[in-house]
């Protein structure tokens, strides 16, 4: 049985990268975890962001029918080497960079320990954005199991209830093309090096078709960027200044029965959509 203090004493050996991000999984409750949340089964076509050394990836290889590893670092690519898994691809690219589309026939199951510094670029490239209602990445997923900071997995979450700072473009772009939710929040000491923040792991589970039905998607792209792009003034103010009618949005406001100084992050996904519809009549 494998044990942290295990993985700890593999891990320390390998000279990490701050620049990568590199911040490897050792708690082996965790990595059980992601086993059994991602619903693992024989014939699955797993794709690993960011494997690093594998402590996750030794564990997919004996459930799934095959693993594809995406690492940047050389140097993690060959301890992935070490494992000796025939159902192992291991890709030296960025994952920002690598068209997931064309990795395999089969649809796809994401896992990833990703660097929390890009954390929303990648959700962007694996899910689209609001107006690609075409992605080929999105379309060959079925599942995303992702290990986030925290604070970053509340903001996947989040709704016009939850505090500001929490709602905004990433919670949007997520809850758009997946039903999203935190699996379990885990601690600083199942990384090694420890991070200066606490983490969780969270479940998208992607959409065939995007959770609001509109007329228009890039409208409703550029409205919700001026919605929330400056969370200090007004709704009415941001949607003006971002060049939108004066009168028409005064108008829309007020027809929705929003108060006139509410600002963007009080509204709903679904209202932010009827307010894109009505502004871009």
């Amino acid at each position: 049985m494998i044990t942290m203090v295990d993985y700890f004493e593999r891990a320390k050996y390998f000279r990490t990268k701050k620049r990568l991000g590199q911040n490897f999984l050792i708690n082996p409750d965790v990595i059980s975890d992601i086993i059994d949340f991602a619903n693992i089964q024989k014939d699955d076509v797993v794709l690993e962001i960011g494997p690093g050394v594998g402590f996750v990836t030794e564990q997919l290889v004996k459930h799934v029918k095959k693993v594809i590893a995406v690492e940047l670092d050389e140097e993690a690519i060959k301890e992935l080497e070490k494992l000796g898994a025939e159902n192992l691809e291991i890709i030296h690219n960025d994952i920002l960079k690598t068209d997931i589309s064309t990795l395999c026939e089969e649809n796809i199951k994401v896992v990833a320990n990703i660097p929390y510094y890009i954390t929303s670029p990648i959700i962007a490239h694996l899910l689209g954005e609001i107006d690609d209602l075409a992605n080929r990445n999105r379309n060959k997923i079925v599942d995303i199991i992702l290990m986030v900071q925290e604070e970053v997995a509340r903001r996947i979450v989040a709704t016009e209830k939850s505090p500001a700072k929490q709602y905004g473009l990433l919670t949007i772009l997520s809850q758009f093309w997946a039903d999203c939710s935190i699996i379990r929040l885990v601690g600083r000491k199942s990384f090694y090096p420890a991070p200066k923040v606490n983490s969780a792991l969270v479940s998208l589970k992607v959409r065939k078709e995007p959770l609001l039905k509109l007329n228009d998607y890039k409208h409703f792209r550029k409205t919700i960027k001026a919605a929330f792009s400056q969370r200090r003034k007004t709704l009415k103010n941001c949607l003006v200044g971002a060049g939108f009618d004066k009168e028409k949005v005064a108008k829309v406001i007020s027809d929705m029965g929003l108060d006139e100084n509410i600002r963007g992050e009080k509204l709903s996904i679904a209202q932010l959509g009827e307010l894109s519809e009505r502004c871009g009549i």
